[in-house]
């Protein structure tokens, strides 16, 4: 277990990662089609998304939550 103020960066690493796998893999077939080498080609784009996607998150985060706190309504 990981102490709780790991949560936001835990948070990040897991959605990051998921969404990354789903993208990379609809994007590498529609680019590829299911060839011999597919699995491959989407474990490399995949990782290569997610390099990218996780930092992104972890600085995008602040923002988007302030977006959102402004778009809904408070109790």
């Amino acid at each position: 277990m990981f102490p709780a103020r790991f949560a936001p960066v835990l948070f990040g690493l897991i959605l990051s990662g998921l969404m990354s796998l789903l993208v990379s893999g609809i994007s590498t077939f529609r680019a590829t089609g299911l060839v011999d080498h597919f699995l491959a080609l989407w474990i490399g784009a995949w990782l290569t998304a997610w390099l990218v996607a996780f930092p992104l998150v972890l600085l995008v985060a602040p923002v988007t939550r302030r977006i959102v706190q402004r778009l809904v309504a408070t109790p």
